[in-house]
């Protein structure tokens, strides 16, 4: 078949390529390669998929760009393009994630409704919960999103629900939850714990440690994301999680152990927009997509810790 991967050069947008074109579909990835972090480093992550005769990039933002050619003939599409960035949303850049994942969102859902696309999946985030009163969080859970971030994937998961119900576009979408692993972003928490214990550096801290994360490795993602495609009932929202709460102070302590060396660290205030606690209820996950974590935290803090070591 032919699919259309959105954030194609991205974390997970770029395993999820290798994974479509290794179960021999044809590829077309768009990226737009937004300066949040440096352009080599997305480079990097679409190296095999470049010399794949069963892939073409396309580079252009959602919003601008004529997506009719790239959609035609797609059985299936992945929505993973998006501004990241939790604190990074307040004030004069809500612009860039309001164009980005809300403006971006709904013209990829008026194409796929033109070109008659079967299946859309969208990767959303456990953003979008905010500072719920019980764990773990359930898709029902009253969400009250606690960043500008969150608002904005808030709101694009509810144009998919519009579209879905609206025009029946079966589409699906997924709250990721803190994913990990091998070509992680340089800005996220455990890239940043890992290069500093191998270097020598002292970690920022935000806040005292005691806040918990329910950390998911991007192979379990990538395995959801394809089941989500195939078995996802259209409209629905699934939970993506790792199945575990850890606080950030012990995942220090598996840093240290992972890498050898002691962590040095440098606590600061906590930052607008972090959320205290997630914790994920995948039980709808199991039942339909058939998900199930297979990563353990400190095995896939070593994957991610080898692939560090490599790339410096």
């Amino acid at each position: 078949m032919k699919a259309v991967v959105t954030g194609a050069a991205g974390f997970i947008g770029s395993h999820l390529v290798e994974r479509l074109l290794d179960e021999g579909h044809e590829v077309v990835g768009i990226d737009s390669f937004l300066d949040y972090y440096p352009r080599d480093v997305k480079e990097r992550n679409i190296t095999r998929a470049r010399d794949h005769r069963s892939y073409r990039l396309v580079e252009g933002s959602l919003q601008d760009m004529d997506l009719a050619d790239a959609l035609h003939g797609a059985a299936q599409v992945y929505h993973l393009a998006a501004q990241a960035g939790v604190r990074a949303s307040w004030g004069r850049d809500f612009r860039i994630y309001s164009d980005n994942n809300v403006l971006g969102t709904q013209r990829l859902l008026e194409s796929a409704v033109s070109a008659g696309v079967p299946r859309l999946v969208y990767a959303s985030s456990s953003s979008v919960y905010g500072d719920a009163a019980a764990l773990p969080l359930k898709e029902d859970t009253l969400c009250r999103p606690v960043s500008p971030y969150g608002v904005t994937k808030l709101a694009a998961e509810h144009l998919v629900h519009l579209y879905a119900a609206g025009h029946g576009l079966p589409a699906v979408s997924l709250r990721y939850f803190t994913v990990y692993g091998p070509r992680q972003r340089p800005d996220m928490a455990l890239h940043r714990f890992l290069k500093a214990a191998l270097l020598g550096e002292p970690v920022r801290l935000f806040g005292d440690g005691q806040q918990t994360r329910d950390f998911t490795f991007v192979d379990d993602i990538v395995a959801a994301t394809r089941a989500a495609a195939d078995n996802g009932r259209p409209g629905c929202v699934y939970n993506v999680g790792g199945g575990e709460r850890v606080s950030i102070n012990h995942v220090l302590e598996l840093v240290s152990q992972v890498t050898g060396r002691p962590v040095a660290v440098k606590r600061e205030e906590i930052q607008r927009g972090d959320m205290k606690d997630t914790h994920a209820d995948t039980t709808a996950a199991r039942r339909d997509l058939r998900f199930r974590s297979t990563v353990a935290l400190e095995d896939g803090l070593a994957r991610e810790l080898s692939w560090i070591r490599g790339q410096h």
